[in-house]
């Protein structure tokens, strides 16, 4: 069973309210950058992601600066995060082919954006909503656990949860959806000790409804 309509549009004006004006935790200072700082996401936190960053977006803010700093370079900066290795070979290759085919400009379109190494579906989804104001919503384990959990979508994988939520969150919160959820994860519906007593949603979520 999923909320109603009317309960959807209700938590996303409660989430507005609490919260007006959410925003990626990721620090970045243009297009590739965040590009990068997404990369380097991948199983790490955000938080760790920009404990290392500002070092490294001094000395290469873009993809030819990049490609001069290296990989043995850019592995020095980034080794305290996890497949530091494999982000590493990413990155070069992404940087390579945004030189080769996009005369070094993020591209704006998903099909684009997946075609580059080390960006998935996710990745380029936070990547459009956050550069290029697009209505999507990246599901990464929070917005899949919160989403799933509240009610809004009943789905068993990534893909069907943003399919679902890309057609039920009303247009007026679609814009700003993935971070309220995002954030709304992170730091109150938690994996396994969800805040629920003073959670703003109680009163619409299943899942405290259900006595869990």
């Amino acid at each position: 069973m999923t909320l109603s309509n009317n309960q959807i549009d209700e938590i996303f004006t409660l989430l507005s309210l609490h919260r007006p004006h959410p925003a990626i935790e990721l620090e970045y200072i243009n297009p590739y950058t965040l590009t990068i700082a997404v990369i380097l996401s991948a199983q790490s936190t955000d938080k760790g992601v920009n404990k290392i960053t500002p070092a490294l977006f001094a000395l290469a803010n873009s993809p030819t600066k990049m490609l001069e700093l290296g990989v043995d370079g850019l592995k020095q900066h980034i080794k305290s995060l996890g497949l530091y290795n494999n982000k590493a070979a990413n990155i070069m290759a992404m940087s390579r082919a945004l030189l080769e085919r996009f005369n070094g400009n993020v591209p704006s379109t998903l099909d684009d954006l997946i075609s580059l190494p080390g960006i998935g579906r996710k990745s380029a989804n936070v990547i459009l909503n956050c550069i290029f104001h697009q209505p999507t919503i990246a599901v990464d384990t929070h917005v899949f656990r919160v989403a799933n959990r509240i009610g809004i979508c009943d789905a068993k994988n990534v893909l069907e949860t943003e399919k679902q939520l890309m057609a039920r969150v009303p247009m007026q919160w679609l814009q700003r959806a993935h971070h309220w959820l995002v954030l709304h994860g992170r730091y109150i519906c938690k994996a396994r000790r969800p805040e629920c007593q003073t959670c703003i949603l109680n009163k619409i979520c299943e899942y405290y409804a259900g006595g869990e």
